[in-house]
């Protein structure tokens, strides 16, 4: 999936590859000036999706909830930083302020990589998730509903599955929970796969829905990809995806803004994950000189409420925006926590260039007890037309790294059919070659036309 820094800053120098020290401002070789190298972009504030049709008005109905804006730019004149609690307080449904509480080396992402941790860690599943056959192996039974209670194999479809995973029919061993996970909630669904290099599923989901004070919907997707050179990722990943849905369900039925929202939201998901560096994992306990480091995973959620389209990220998984009609451009909403989106960002590299380099899925931001700061970011737009949400890891975008061949990716049917367009996908990456665990969630965005529906 993804590597991780140890240091802030890059680890040698953009020009001659020298190694830096921390805090150098010219590199000690060759002179090169290294504040050319930006820092991560922060947050932006609300805005509307560019697409050439400009002026069209949300129609009131979309937005029932009046939010005070996002903070503008800063006196950098760049995008605006971080959102902290304080910065979006969040208001009741009769437009009350409500009080905000005081939230006071490079490890590579594969099994087989140096500095790699074991992996033999029993894998662990959150309950906000929904296993389903692996479509790969299963065909969809067309004969009646299985006894309540008895595992069907998923290979012969007819033989009980015994307690050690294996059809008593054909001996066929059984996919782990996690190994292939479905859910539809209403307008969201999504779809989360092995792959076919890795030997467990590191990525996890949580899909969800809940009511704002004025009764209009709120729909919320969170993704959350493992880091598989950390210790447990596969726990991580888990953890960080419950607790951000969890507190989301919590306070946008308060009149939270969506924006405040979500940041508290990846707040909570660190907190999580940091609590399991203070639980030793098993390898520890059978073998006290096994390496061990702090779990950790990447994080990206969207939030539909109140006419609003609301995107939060730390690490390199991402948002897309897809809209319904395919003659408008798409557009990816987030920008990577990576070495690749520095170099881009620094005009070093094109980015084929940057993402062809070995370095390229280098993250410089993520949950875990070792993350130098936490640095949420998030953003909100207000798409003027009807469109899909695409929530994903990097295990589907490095098979449709742009926003336009994102959206070729994506079957027609859709914004229609988000489960089916989900499994598209997800066979989208294996197809590519699978190499990643995959995970994606789509949730359609609707716009209603102006005038519609009056006499």
């Amino acid at each position: 999936m993804s590597q991780i820094h140890q240091q802030a800053s890059l680890p040698g120098c953009p020009s001659c590859e020298e190694p830096l020290e921390q805090g150098d401002l010219f590199c000690g070789a060759c002179g090169y000036d290294l504040s050319v190298v930006p820092a991560s972009p922060g947050d932006r504030p609300t805005v509307a999706i560019t697409v050439p049709a400009q002026g069209v008005p949300v129609p009131a109905a979309a937005r029932p909830v009046e939010w005070p804006p996002a903070s503008g730019t800063d006196s950098s004149d760049l995008p605006a930083p971080t959102h902290r609690p304080a910065d979006l307080p969040g208001v009741d449904s009769g437009g009350k302020p409500l009080p905000t509480a005081d939230r006071t080396a490079v490890r590579f992402d594969e099994p087989d990589a140096p500095g790699a941790a074991p992996q033999d860690v029993p894998d662990a599943s959150g309950d906000f998730e929904l296993a389903a056959p692996d479509p790969r192996t299963v065909e969809h039974a067309t004969a009646g509903a299985p006894t309540a209670g008895v595992k069907v194999c998923v290979a012969c479809r007819s033989g009980h599955v015994d307690d050690d995973g294996y059809c008593e029919n054909c001996g066929h061993a059984q996919p782990r929970e996690r190994d292939h996970m479905e859910q539809e909630l209403g307008s969201v669904a999504a779809v989360s796969d092995r792959g076919l290099r890795h030997h467990r599923n590191e990525d996890a989901f949580a899909v969800s829905c809940t009511a704002l004070p004025d009764g209009s919907p709120a729909v919320v997707a969170i993704v959350c990809d493992g880091v598989s050179s950390a210790t447990r990722p596969d726990e991580a990943s888990a953890a960080a995806a419950g607790a951000a849905n969890e507190a989301l369900l919590e306070s946008l039925p308060r009149g939270t803004h969506p924006q405040q929202a979500m940041h508290e939201a990846i707040v909570a998901a660190s907190e999580s994950v940091n609590a399991l560096a203070q639980v030793p994992g098993r390898a520890l306990e059978h073998d006290q000189h096994r390496h061990q480091n702090a779990p950790a995973c990447t994080l990206v959620g969207a939030v539909m409420a109140g006419g609003l389209l609301v995107v939060g990220w730390v690490g390199d998984s991402r948002v897309y925006w897809v809209p319904e009609d395919r003659s408008n451009p798409p557009a990816r909403l987030t920008e990577d926590d990576s070495w690749a989106a520095q170099m881009v960002a620094a005009g070093l590299m094109n980015e084929a260039e940057a993402y062809a380099d070995e370095r390229a899925h280098a993250i410089t931001g993520w949950l875990g007890a070792d993350a130098y700061e936490l640095e949420p970011h998030t953003a909100s737009f207000q798409p003027d037309r009807s469109g899909l949400v695409v929530v994903c890891t990097d295990g589907l975008w490095n098979y449709a790294e742009s926003a336009a061949e994102m959206a070729a990716a994506v079957p027609p049917e859709a914004y229609g059919r988000p489960l089916h367009g989900a499994q598209v996908l997800v066979g989208h990456a294996l197809d590519g070659g699978g190499h990643d665990n995959v995970t994606v969630a789509l949730l359609p965005f609707a716009v209603a036309v102006p005038g519609a529906g009056s006499a």
